[in-house]
This record gives C-alpha cells, structure tokens and sequence, in this order.
C-alpha cells in the first residue's frame, strides 16, 4: 500500500492506495479512518485499483472549520474530484456509516460518475430521517446524535476519555470482540488524537439538521447504479428496519445481505465473506 495525498474541493485528503484496474474508492464511517478497510484492500487490490482516504475532519486530512464544511454535498464532491485526481472519470463505491451517507448522497448527486455502488450499515438518509420521525426505538439508538449537537462538551469528554471511547465504540459494539485487536485500537485511538480531529468529526453529526435542501433533492431522485447492500443485523445503532422500503429508491440491481450475528462493524467482523461479496459484485458475477 501506497500513502498519498490530494488536494480537492479546496482540501487536501490523506489516502492509502493498491493496486491497477478499474478504480474502488473505500469511504469509512466514525470514528475509523482508511485502516477501516484494511481487511478488504489486499482482496480488492488483486482486481482494481483501491483509494482509501481519510473523509475531511478524519485522521491526516484536512479538517475545515464548522458544521456546514461537513454537509453530504461536499463530502460527494470530496469525492468526485478525487475520482478526476487519479484519471478516472468514474469508479466504483463501497462506504460504511458516514462514508455510506456521502455514497448514498454521490449517487444522487453524480450518478455519472458512478459504477457500483456498494453500502454496508449506512441508511439512506430519507429513509433514516422518516425512522427518527416515527420508530422510538431508533430515536433511542441514535440518542447520541442529540448529545453531539451540544457544543464542546462532547469534544472535551471523547478527548478526556478517547481509549475508553474507542474501546467501547469498536470492541464494545463488536459480536466478535476479536475483531479489534489492540493494537488496532492503538491506531484508532492516535488518529482520533490528532489535532481538530474531535472537533471536526463530530460535525458530521452537527451537519445533519442542515441537510434539509440535500436530503429533498435525493427524496426525488431514483439510483440506477448496480447497488449492494451488507447489513450487519445486530448493529447497535442502526435497526436493521433500516434497509426497508430501500427498493422504491433503487431501480438497478439491487442485492442486500443480511448478516446474522453481527454487529455496526461488519466488514471487521466478517471480512472474508464481506470480501467474496464485494469481489464479485464489482467483477460483474451479481454475487
């Protein structure tokens, strides 16, 4: 693997590439960075050429200043620049949580430059916004996205107790805790140390009530791109109710994995299957 970085849409994004081919980008979620992927980069790299970067606010990227430098536009723009930056005029997609939310986003907004697109426990936003409305249960899953409105105290409890927050988040969240080594963890933990790290990642979750104009423009706009979903059904975060109804927003292929015993981390937790399924569905098989 190959460490880089790019300058696009006005920020400069770390990456780590692998090999030749048709072009995969790898968009991770919170609180991970490119080692997200680290399970699937070698299987991939065999077929394609791999990016995976640091999103904006994450690890060694560039981390603008406020909530509204984070809204999904911008992160699907992030993205298609990089896609120009390495000579391709589309690529493939395979994003997890917050990476899923740009890549749902990058469909609607880009689908020309979109091939496959792959989400792993990332609901499309509308979909995600409709359960807030409706399903109580959700609303208490997702009770930490009112907290991380509040300004700066979360960012001085997560960096006061960042080993803990890691380790519960990730390990803590896992059905196979193994899937988290420590020095994973120690990884984990250095890029969320970084500077403006906390601050910037968390405006992600503050950028959410800003969506409103983004969230209508993808209410009305169908994905006709090959689309894999892989759920990981014991996500503590995310219902697996989230993948219902996804149909009347795709009108490609559409395939959705639903994985038992398993948690929110399901290509840590499952990399060699969520690896044959990822292969194949880029490689055209419809596995």
């Amino acid at each position: 693997m190959e460490h880089g970085y790019a300058t696009v849409n006005g920020v400069k994004l770390h990456y780590v590439t692998a090999g030749e081919g048709p072009l995969v980008l790898l968009l991770h979620g919170f609180p991970e960075f490119w080692y997200s992927w680290r399970k699937q980069i070698p299987a991939l790299s065999r077929h394609f050429k791999v990016v995976a970067p640091d999103l904006r606010g994450y690890n060694l990227s560039d981390k603008p200043k406020g909530a509204a430098a984070y809204t999904m536009d911008k992160i699907a723009r992030d993205v298609l620049e990089l896609i120009a930056h390495f000579g391709y005029q589309k690529a493939h997609l395979v994003a997890h949580d917050w990476g899923g939310a740009a890549a749902w986003a990058f469909a609607v907004f880009h689908p020309e430059a979109l091939d496959h697109l792959v989400i792993l426990n990332s609901p499309h936003p509308v979909l995600f916004r409709n359960q807030l409305k409706t399903n109580a249960r959700q609303r208490r899953r997702s009770w930490y996205m009112g907290f991380f409105q509040v300004p700066l105290l979360p960012e001085m409890i997560l960096k006061t107790g960042v080993k803990k927050f890691i380790t519960s988040s990730l390990r803590g969240w896992a059905i196979r805790k193994e899937a988290f080594s420590d020095q994973d963890l120690i990884e984990y933990i250095k890029a969320f140390k970084q500077p403006g790290a906390a601050n910037a990642t968390l405006n992600y979750y503050r950028s959410f009530p800003k969506m409103a104009p983004e969230l209508m423009r993808m209410l009305g706009n169908e994905i006709h791109s090959p689309t894999m979903v892989i759920w990981g059904q014991n996500d503590t975060a995310l219902g697996p109710e989230l993948t219902d109804g996804l149909e009347k927003f795709l009108k490609g292929e559409y395939i959705l994995h639903k994985v038992e015993n398993c948690s929110h981390w399901v290509q840590h937790e499952v990399p060699e299957q969520v690896n044959e399924w990822l292969v194949g569905f880029l490689r055209g098989s419809g596995e």
